[in-house]
């Protein structure tokens, strides 16, 4: 996918997403959404962070985090999210049409991001949004294809992962098949979509999973 298309998913996916935010009580801003720790609005606040945020900002956050990413990204997050809700919508609006992106990043990233994160805040609501097969093909190859901070290709090796609605076929081992878009959740670290997914491989995710969440 060239990177003009990129784009124009980007901005889709976003404004679907805000369009969304906009009907939510001000209940559910508050409710833990599909990441750990991790309330919509924090959530919310994170994915239109990527066109305002700079190398400045991930160093300080680095810093106070002492190296540890995960929780610099979460610092970050959580200063966005302490504005508004009317503010954390609008910069929807503000940034729509931007084709900035965090330093280190492709035009991908922002694309994962809203894709995934639509999933994470939506879910836990019982709302459904539909992401585009094409775009969760190219960001699934995307994480494949980068190792940082998913670790897919290592967390899934042994497996064959295969994609039912799009020509997208990885690894090698035990078959996980099923739409691209629940494949994209589970290379990013999601087990919430392990009911839309079959195959021999699918009982042992299963499995695994129970072990670590019992």
């Amino acid at each position: 996918m060239d990177t003009v298309q990129v784009w124009l998913y980007v901005d889709s996916e976003r404004a679907a997403l805000a369009d969304a935010l906009q009907t939510l009580t001000a209940e559910q801003w508050e409710t833990p959404s599909h990441c750990p720790g991790w309330s919509v609005r924090d959530v919310a606040a994170h994915v239109i962070s990527s066109p305002q945020v700079t190398a400045l900002h991930i160093a300080g956050a680095l810093v106070k985090a002492r190296g540890n990413y995960d929780r610099a990204v979460f610092s970050l997050a959580k200063k966005a999210a302490r504005r508004p809700m009317a503010d954390i919508i609008g910069d929807y609006h503000r940034f729509s049409g931007s084709r900035r992106h965090p330093p280190g990043t492709s035009p991908l990233e922002p694309l994962l991001d809203v894709l995934v994160h639509t999933q994470d805040i939506l879910r836990p609501l019982h709302q459904r949004h539909e992401m585009p097969t094409p775009a969760a093909h190219a960001a699934a190859a995307r994480v494949w294809t980068k190792s940082f901070p998913f670790q897919a290709r290592k967390k899934f090796a042994g497996y064959r992962l295969a994609a039912t609605d799009a020509g997208w076929t990885v690894g090698d081992g035990p078959l996980i098949q099923g739409p691209i878009a629940e494949l994209l959740l589970l290379l990013t670290g999601r087990t919430y979509g392990l009911g839309e997914l079959s195959g021999e491989g699918t009982q042992d995710l299963r499995t695994r999973v129970q072990q670590i969440h019992p």
